[in-house]
């Protein structure tokens, strides 16, 4: 737990020339934090790698190549690869920031505390324009052999102007190995996304399966949820491998024929990309982007970070500053400072969220674990940090959620929560349970309880 006060020191790590700042994202080998440039003030994200990790798991040459590749990818709809350190211990890849939120934050919106889900869902147009930016980036980085294996919700970005990004391509699948018979053969993916041929393990194509994820996500940006959704996991995959999807009546009958090809369980007969790209209702209002492709791009950064040399380290180091005001202090100084992001009950979020409670650290802890449990979830606590992690049939699940308890002040605390891993549709369905078990948690204003009356 951190601990406000003007007498504690403010710990500012740097890492090169990069000040790192919060984690945003996190998976199995990884974390994103946010970071920025020193020297120019810019600011990137930067993912971190584990390198013992990395060289236990005999992933050090797929590493190379894919961020070789990557360096070469540059793309107006793809997630730009910057350069990459490493230290002693860690990989530090930089990638563009993008500041637009998650294109899903656009059509799902879960208000907090409240007893209805809202599934939002976009007009054919916009979908169409979104579904469009994702199959031009998509087929860009399959000419160039690069596949993403795992185009999920998280994956997919907006930035400042409303462009889809798509990010982690051909970073998100970092173990998986091409065999003898040129296929992959590892089961990865968030489930609802991924396609039969990966679930049968019996090799895969890595152009189709990708496709595949592009209609299930046209589908989510038509529909509002999930083609395929089943709480239990068998039957999610028996849905999958059959196809057993229904479209929503108000879709037009051309957007159901171009749902229905791509989400074909036969990989050798599903469409193709050329085929999308002359379909009647993908090529309405189409313009591809014009952009300057990049032929030479130094690669001497991607050799240097597995040597042990401390010559081709970047240094990792942390400085101490005066501690900034606390938000409270912040708060005096400004009658006219906006708060609703902390204490209304309207708050829509995306891939995290937080509230304020006037409880003790220990009461919100037992409260959020009491919660949890009944719902599933395995916890683990430390340092008032909790793991909240689905637990079903004995086996992991695929949602866990970090939850982090900081204090602004000696009676008020703010609770962060946050998606570690799953799908963003899953980690709003789980909010909405947990948070009817929070209310006497959750510090409310008069207006709020007005409301709720």
């Amino acid at each position: 737990m951190r601990r406000s006060g003007v007498n504690q020191p403010k710990v500012k790590r740097l890492v090169g020339k990069y000040e790192i700042g919060r984690t945003i994202g996190e998976g199995t080998f990884a974390k994103v934090k946010f970071a920025k440039n020193s020297e120019t003030g810019e600011h990137v994200a930067i993912k971190i790698l584990d390198k013992e990790k990395v060289l236990k798991h005999k992933m050090a040459e797929q590493i190379k190549r894919e961020i070789a590749t990557m360096k070469l990818i540059k793309h107006p709809h793809v997630v730009q690869l910057f350069e990459v350190m490493g230290s002693k211990t860690k990989i530090f890849i930089v990638l563009e920031f993008v500041t637009g939120g998650e294109l899903f934050d656009k059509i799902v919106s879960t208000p907090f505390l409240k007893k209805k889900v809202n599934h939002g869902r976009m007009s054919e147009n916009e979908a169409r324009r979104y579904f469009q930016q994702l199959i031009n980036a998509v087929d860009y980085c399959h000419s160039r052999g690069v596949y993403h294996r795992d185009l999920k919700p998280e994956n997919l970005l907006l930035d400042a102007y409303g462009n889809l990004k798509v990010s982690d391509f051909g970073l998100s699948a970092l173990s998986q190995q091409v065999k003898d018979d040129g296929l992959l053969h590892t089961t990865c993916g968030t489930p609802n996304y991924v396609a039969p041929e990966v679930l049968n393990d019996r090799g895969y194509d890595g152009a189709t399966a990708d496709l595949w994820s592009c209609g299930v996500i046209l589908f989510v940006l038509l529909a509002g949820y999930l083609p395929f959704d089943d709480s239990n996991l068998i039957n999610l995959y028996k849905k999958i491998s059959s196809a057993e999807f229904t479209c929503p009546p108000w879709l037009s009958l051309d957007a159901m024929k171009l749902i229905a090809r791509i989400l074909d369980p036969n990989p050798m007969t599903r469409i193709t990309i050329p085929e999308i790209l002359e379909d009647e209702w993908f090529k309405k209002d189409y313009k591809p982007p014009v952009f300057e492709e990049q032929k030479i791009a130094n690669l001497d950064d991607v050799e240097a970070v597995f040597k042990d040399s401390e010559e081709h380290h970047v240094t990792e180091k942390k400085e101490e500053h005066p501690a900034a005001m606390n938000a409270f202090e912040l708060i005096s100084m400004s009658k006219g400072l906006n708060l609703a992001n902390l204490f209304g009950t309207e708050q829509e979020f995306k891939r995290e969220t937080r509230f304020t409670s006037k409880c003790t650290a220990n009461e919100i802890v037992n409260k959020i674990e009491e919660a949890a449990k009944p719902l599933g979830f395995d916890v683990q606590k430390k340092n008032y940090k909790m793991r909240l992690e689905n637990v079903k049939a004995g086996r992991k699940g695929n949602l866990n959620v970090a939850t982090e308890i900081l204090q602004v002040a000696p009676s008020v605390h703010v609770v962060e929560m946050r998606k570690a891993k799953g799908d963003t549709l899953e980690f709003h369905k789980f909010y909405k349970n947990l948070s009817t078990s929070l209310e006497d948690v959750v510090w409310k204003t008069e207006e709020d309880m007005q409301e709720t009356k």
